[in-house]
Formats: structure tokens, C-alpha cells, sequence
């Protein structure tokens, strides 16, 4: 996912703007919290809804902000990850791109609950030229009064900075970009204390997903009932789903979180191409186990994935054909996240390295049967033993393709 993403809608198309936006109902939603709730109706609301996060591990963002504690002196910080480094992810750039206000103003409301006056989005470095986007919609949201000093002509102040990153994978972590924007290297933090009560700058910090902060103007502007009605009790509201490889209409789909997998991959990306088969689909982004074919007709929701042995993740699905040898695929499952350890865990750092040293002999015909044993007692041994959820992050995939298609691994070590 290259900068030049942003290409992806005309030059001349104004659809993202100011004003385009406030013609379909923008920032409505922003003035109603502002100026006629309470604070503490507003993270209620958002708690009533069953908004859980979309950017992996599905906690419920009213419950994440009233853990924030509303007494002292400290100031309190609002950090947007708009990160996106998970494999065979693309929906937050389709927002910053497509709908940026919609972020922004479920960043003002968010930031009106929680009582914050200053906000970061943090960007990954390879989305540069959609950073210029996003400074543009605040350069608007300034010039007509919607961000800055006195909201809505209220006595609730924000101001938002773009933070760009390096282009790390680590820093999709929340704790590690904490300490990115903090001009540190990207490294995760020991939790507790949880970035709620320590976080940026020492100091109470708010940290949401893209697509999470842009569902928040629908349920102030809409009603939590309304948005729960188009998902699940426990687990509101729709989902973009971002499907990827062998299907023939690749692409964003906003459907209601519990859609079955078979349905999103054979009905709305119009299943595989002729002559070819579906081999395995990875359901949330590449650190989500993959999933047979026998395994498709799970509810794309948190709990049910969880119960399957994945998870929903970043809820990018990519779907793998029988044409593709799945030694090819730890190939580059591997490799990625050998790249991408930020090396501060010795289980990680160690066990990502060995783990594609020894994929990489196998893909060179040099693998033993007792290769694949060792990938998995390697992955085993990562798992848990982490800072942070890297650790499991690498080893989860690489124990369901080895686990699951043991039999085609074996052959091409045989070979």
C-alpha cells in the first residue's frame, strides 16, 4: 500500500470536503454533544451502542474512555492509530481518503466525552501523501470553527496534530506509538500502568482505530439502539471488511458485523475465479489463523471467530487459491514478521528469526521433516511471552498453516 494510493479517487473529485460533507449531515452529530450532552452521556451512550474497536483487539471504546479518570491536573490526550500495518488491511486509508471529516468528527466527540483539548492521528510513514489529505480536511474544519478554540461556540477547545510515522509494524502497538510520537524509538511499554492512566507524555491518553472513531458520529447522531440494530447485541454497528486474492471482485464491504465468511467471500467478492478452488482465507489481517474451507461459514464477529480458533482482527480477509502452494504463504507470513520484531523480547526477536531461517530452507529444498516440528515448537514458545501481542501476532498464523496443511508441507519437504 503505497502513497500513491491516494490516486484512488480523481483529482478533480470533491466528495471528501468541507462542504460535501456537511451536506450529507456532517459534524450534526458533533453539535448535538458539544452543545446539549453531558460529557458522561456521551461515553455512555457510546457504551450502550457495543461499539467494540476496530483496529484488532475488539475492546468496547466506551468502556476503554471511562477508565480515564477525570481527576487531577494532568492534561489528557486523544491518539488516533491510523497505522494500518497488518497484511491485507485497507480500510482505514479508504476513510482518511474517501470520508476524513467522518474521522474527525467522531474525534471531537470522543475528545468532548472524555474532556481531552489535544489530539494526535498518527499516520504510517507510507501514507505520506494521504497525510496532506488529512491536513487539508483540518486546514477546512479550522477555517470554519470546527476545530481550535470555542467548538461550536462553546468553551470546549481541540487541537489535532498529523503525526507521521517510519513505516513500522510495531507501531500499531498502542503503547509503541506512544513512544513514536513522543520522538522514541517505536519499542512497546511494559502494561500495566495501561495508557488510560499513563500514556502520552506521562499522562491519561485515549487510543482508537480509524474506523472505530468513525462510527462515533452515527451513534450520538443516530442512537445507540439504532446502531446496535445493525450488528449484534454485544458487538454493534456494521464492519469494512477489506477482501483480498483469489476472488473475482476484490475489495471494501460495509456489511453487519456477524456476517457469515462464505457469504462476504462467495456472494459479495464473487468467490474464486473460474478454475480455481478456495485452499484456505485468512479472516482478519495476516496474523489471524487462517481457516479451511470446511471452516467458512463462522459469523465474521469477535467471539464467534475467537470460538473458531482466529479472530476477526483488522477484519482484512484474504482468500488463498489452490494454486497457491501454502509453503509459499508461511514463506511470506515468515519473513514479514521476522522483519518487523522490533527485537526488545527475546521469545520474538529469536523465535521470528528461526522461524524464517528455517521456512526459507524448506522453500530452498532443503527443509527435514523434523523442520516442521521445530516452526511449531518455536511458535509455541512465543506465544504469551510477549510485551506485547507481536509475539502471538507471529506465532498464531504460522501454527494454524503448518497445523492445518502439515500433509502438503510435508511433501514439498519430501520433494
Amino acid at each position: 500500500m503505497s502513497e500513491d494510493d491516494v490516486r484512488l479517487i480523481p483529482a478533480d473529485d470533491s466528495s471528501w470536503r468541507f462542504e460535501a460533507y456537511l451536506r450529507r449531515g456532517g459534524y450534526e452529530a458533533a453539535r448535538k454533544a458539544v452543545t446539549s450532552m453531558a460529557p458522561q452521556d456521551v461515553i455512555a451512550e457510546v457504551r450502550r451502542a457495543g461499539l467494540r474497536g476496530r483496529g484488532g483487539a475488539g475492546f468496547p471504546a466506551g468502556l476503554k474512555w471511562s477508565f480515564v479518570p477525570q481527576c487531577g491536573t494532568a492534561p489528557k490526550y486523544l491518539c488516533v492509530n491510523a497505522d494500518e500495518g497488518e497484511p491485507g488491511t485497507f480500510k482505514d486509508r479508504a476513510i482518511l481518503v474517501r470520508n476524513p471529516h467522518q474521522l474527525l468528527e467522531g474525534m471531537i466527540i470522543a475528545a468532548f466525552g472524555v474532556g481531552i483539548r489535544k489530539a494526535f492521528i498518527y499516520v504510517r510513514g507510507e501514507y505520506a501523501r494521504i497525510a496532506r489529505r488529512l491536513e487539508e480536511a483540518l486546514a477546512e474544519a479550522r477555517e470554519r470553527g470546527f476545530l481550535g478554540r470555542g467548538i461550536f461556540g462553546s468553551d470546549f477547545d481541540l487541537e489535532v496534530i498529523v503525526h507521521v510515522g517510519a513505516g513500522a509494524y510495531i507501531c500499531g502497538e498502542e503503547t509503541a506509538l506512544l513512544e513514536s510520537v513522543e520522538g522514541r524509538r517505536g519499542q512497546p511499554r511494559f502494561k500495566p500502568p495501561f495508557p488510560a492512566v499513563v500514556g502520552l507524555f506521562r499522562s491519561p491518553t485515549v487510543i482508537n482505530n480509524v474506523e472505530t472513531l468513525a462510527n462515533i458520529p452515527s451513534i450520538i447522531g443516530c442512537g445507540a439502539d439504532w446502531f446496535t440494530a445493525r450488528g449484534l447485541p454485544k458487538d454493534g454497528g456494521t464492519r469494512l471488511f477489506g477482501v483480498s486474492g483469489a476472488v473475482r471482485r476484490p475489495g471494501l464491504y460495509e456489511l453487519p458485523m456477524g456476517t457469515p465468511l462464505r457469504t462476504i467471500v462467495e456472494t459479495h467478492a464473487g468467490g474464486p475465479p473460474e478454475g480455481v478452488a478456495i485452499k484456505a482465507v485468512v479472516p482478519g489481517g495476516l496474523s489471524a489463523p487462517v481457516l479451511r474451507p470446511d471452516e467458512l461459514d463462522v459469523p465474521m464477529d469477535f467471539d464467534s471467530l475467537a470460538k473458531a480458533g482466529s479472530m476477526l482482527g483488522t477484519a482484512g480477509i484474504v482468500v488463498i487459491g489452490d494454486r497457491t502452494p501454502i509453503i509459499e504463504v508461511l514463506k511470506v507470513t515468515a519473513r514479514f514478521y521476522a522483519h518487523e520484531s522490533c527485537g526488545q523480547c527475546t521469545p520474538c526477536r529469536i523465535g521470528t528469526s528461526w522461524i524464517h531461517k528455517t521456512v526459507t530452507r524448506i522453500g530452498e529444498g532443503q527443509g527435514r521433516l523434523s523442520d516442521l516440528d521445530l516452526i511449531l515448537r518455536l511458535a509455541e514458545g512465543m506465544k504469551g511471552r510477549t510485551l506485547c501481542p507481536m509475539g502471538d501476532a507471529a506465532a498464531l498464523p504460522i501454527h494454524a498453516l503448518v497445523s492445518k496443511f502439515r500433509d502438503e508441507l510435508e511433501q514439498a519437504v519430501s520433494r
